[in-house]
Parts: structure tokens; C-alpha cells; sequence
């Protein structure tokens, strides 16, 4: 019984961004092509989250892929689109900012 509760309430382990980038993973901004003007993490790609299944082709499968948005709902979407499409590697690395502070700071 313990260990159904220890099995309920475990938590991923922390992800070091960082390091997914130093060792060349890709990162692919969901939002649209006016959000990422706005402002986005240095290297990533912009793939709308609408555009995705069809742009699959422009991200390397062999790379491990970190998607990012505004807040989050958007990347869990991609994630699953890029997991369901064979992607292996994928992180939800949530907001952009967020991510950018994970990475750069």
C-alpha cells in the first residue's frame, strides 16, 4: 500500500535544459510567427503548434527536441504531436521565458 502511494505522487525528475542544449538539442517555439517576433530564446525554431505535423520534416529525429510556448499547453500539445510522430527525445520546457531563464541564466 505504501508503495501505490509513493507510485502516485512521484514527481518527474528535473530536467537540466541547459545541458540538453550544451550536448545540441533542438528548440522548437509552438507559438505563432508574431509572438516569436516578439521575443524568443536565442537558436530556437518557430513551428506554430498548427503548422507542426505538417513541418516535421524540418526537425532532426536523432536530436532530442525541447518545445516551448507562452505558458506551457501549447508545448504539451506539440510534445505529444512529436511523440506520436516518433520523436524519442521530447521535453515540454514549458513557457519560452521560463525555459530561457533554465537555459542562459
Amino acid at each position: 500500500m505504501i508503495g501505490f502511494f509513493k507510485n502516485l505522487f512521484k514527481t518527474a525528475p528535473a530536467v537540466d535544459y541547459k545541458l540538453l542544449v550544451n550536448n545540441g538539442a533542438q528548440i522548437i517555439d509552438v507559438r505563432s510567427g508574431g509572438e516569436f517576433a516578439g521575443g524568443h530564446i536565442k537558436g530556437s525554431k518557430n513551428i506554430s503548434l498548427n503548422a507542426l505535423p505538417s513541418q516535421l520534416s524540418k526537425i532532426d529525429k536523432k536530436k532530442p527536441v525541447i518545445v516551448c510556448c507562452a505558458s506551457g499547453m501549447r508545448s504539451a500539445s506539440a510534445a505529444g504531436i512529436l511523440r506520436n510522430a516518433g520523436f524519442s527525445e521530447v521535453y515540454n520546457g514549458g513557457g519560452w521565458m521560463s525555459l530561457n531563464n533554465k537555459i542562459y541564466k
